[in-house]
């Protein structure tokens, strides 16, 4: 195990009502608290810039002024609203960014670079570090995805997010994204064509699998340290894809009956390609969106998902109705793995030692829609 006390961990959570940064040093024994930030604005995804470590970007909703970015540069101490936020064309048909969902920064190489996905579906680029935001026209104007892009209402309960941008850490050039709903897809070229990736995806009972339109990929996450292999947390099931394939395999099949397969969020390992953690949901008739059968679990795979085994100690045994959404779940980088979650109960977890016993960092928060970890 190496000596991690003189590194610093930031987790940054973003919820219903604001921000908040968490610190600690490399024991994570002891958490520093700050914010809250843009109290009373809804914060979809706050991410810290792993180019610089101080660099933030914040994606809030400000009720009847709409959807728009902060930038801060000295680590949260003070925040810059960006000059011009992802928005689509004006026009008499034209769509309107409800919310700004997913945020990624771009290559190690491309300083300043980041991704934005939005609800309703749309990607856009900034090259002056969040400042400017300008459409990738291979999606935002591609006639194969108007058919699901279109709709502003229908499909989630939040309408339907471009979300899960990746960036290849060895190709600038080469992305992946997914759509709630509308599938996986890649680019070789930075973002200008694109090729579904939907192949032994299943679809809800009744629809057409072969409709990209259809697929509802829920959180889709790259091995950090093997980038042809890409997991999945989908509406129907837990999937991994080794490329060069193009097909999944549906590898919550393997979870326990009781449990499923279906939920939000996952997380992978930084070192080990064959372990990641999923955060199994209530997925039966209505979807409840809770807990299945009030008691909270993570499940971890250590042999690419052909077992899974539960991760309670220290979760409520019972009468713990809550759930995590799908980018509310995450880890850091030290030896043993930190793992991160936050609940729709306004709950911050933390496991110092990759899932094996859990605690409380925060209570009482908003509803938590994301959590991030980095190296400050």
């Amino acid at each position: 195990m190496r000596a991690m006390a003189k590194q610093k961990v930031l987790v940054l959570v973003a919820t219903r009502k604001g921000g908040w940064l968490f610190s600690a040093d490399g024991g994570r024994k002891v958490w520093r608290q700050q914010g809250p930030h843009f109290l009373g604005r809804i914060l979809h995804h706050l991410v810290l810039d792993p180019r610089d470590r101080r660099t933030l970007l914040a994606a809030e909703s400000t009720g009847h002024l709409g959807p728009t970015l902060h930038r801060s540069v000295d680590g949260g101490r003070t925040w810059k609203e960006a000059k011009r936020p992802p928005a689509f064309p004006k026009g008499p048909k034209g769509r309107a960014v409800r919310h700004i969902f997913w945020l990624s920064p771009g290559h190690s190489t491309e300083r300043g670079t980041w991704y934005a996905g939005t609800s309703p579906q749309g990607l856009f680029r900034s090259e002056d570090g969040g400042d400017t935001w300008e459409g990738v026209g291979g999606v935002n104007d591609n006639p194969e995805f108007a058919p699901f892009i279109a709709d502003t209402q229908g499909g989630t309960p939040d309408g339907p997010t471009l979300h899960s941008v990746i960036v290849d850490p060895r190709d600038a050039n080469h992305l992946y994204l997914g759509m709630s709903s509308g599938g996986v897809h890649e680019s070789r070229d930075q973002g200008r064509t694109w090729k579904a990736l939907v192949d032994g995806m299943e679809v809800v009972e009744g629809f057409d699998v072969k409709n990209v339109g259809f697929h509802d990929p829920h959180c889709v996450r790259m091995s950090p340290s093997n980038p042809d292999r890409l997991y999945q947390q989908n509406h129907c099931g837990i999937y991994r894809l080794d490329r060069p394939s193009s097909r999944w395999e549906r590898i919550g099949k393997n979870m326990p009956p009781r449990v499923g397969d279906i939920g939000f969020p996952m997380a992978v390992h930084p070192r080990d390609p064959d372990t990641a953690w999923v955060f199994p949901m209530d997925g039966t008739q209505v979807w409840p969106r809770t807990s299945p059968g009030g008691v909270p679990a993570v499940f971890v795979t250590r042999n690419a998902g052909k077992t899974w085994r539960a991760s309670r100690t220290g979760f409520p045994a019972r009468q713990a109705w809550w759930t995590v959404k799908r980018q509310a779940m995450t880890v850091d980088a030290l030896d043993p793995v930190g793992l991160y979650l936050g609940t729709t109960q306004g709950e911050l977890w933390m496991s110092p030692n990759e899932g094996k016993s859990w605690r409380v960092v925060a209570r009482h928060l908003p509803e938590i829609y994301s959590v991030e970890a980095g190296e400050a």
